[in-house]
């Protein structure tokens, strides 16, 4: 399996794609990318999940919830998670990117332009209010690590970006 590939049973999808990520409620694991593999062997359920970062806190809550989704569909589930490859913001859905500006995230650039917004203030993340340019770094930091928090200098609101990972 290479870093974007990924092995999910068909019939599991409608399922998956009920499970919500817990900090980023508009966002089904599976548009986050974080279900690396869902296939039922033996008549159990067994998934793949990759953490958004190392240590990251929502993964126990991830597994619980899929785990019941699963249960609630008449399936017993085995929870594995897998730390290789990390994951990366290409494995967002296009789905997934459009959710995110839709609830006031900005959606992660390129490698190369997020470290041109993150490390040298290019302004080129766009507003989730007024989709203009013309934004600034506020703290590389939002409401969680893998943000940081912007502001508009248009119509003055904040808003999260999603860092590139």
């Amino acid at each position: 399996m290479t870093k974007t590939e990924q092995h999910i049973d068909p019939i599991l999808i409608p399922i998956l794609q009920q499970v919500s990520d817990p900090e980023i409620p508009v966002l089904s694991i599976m548009d986050m990318g974080v279900v690396r593999s869902a296939l039922i062997i033996n008549g159990i359920v067994e998934v793949e999940i990759t953490p958004t970062y190392s240590g990251c806190p929502a993964m126990d809550v991830i597994g619980d919830d899929i785990e019941k989704a699963l249960k609630d569909a008449s399936y017993d589930s085995r929870i594995d998670l897998i730390l290789h490859p990390a994951w990366t913001t290409d494995w967002i859905t296009p789905r997934g990117r459009k959710a995110l500006e839709d609830y006031g995230i900005a959606a992660p650039l390129e490698a190369d332009a997020n470290k041109e917004v993150l490390l040298n203030g290019k302004r080129i993340v766009k507003c989730t209010n007024c989709r203009s340019q013309n934004t600034i770094l506020v703290s590389q930091f939002g409401s969680t690590a893998c943000k940081a928090l912007f502001k508009c200098e248009d119509c003055q609101e904040p808003f999260d970006y999603f860092k590139c990972l």
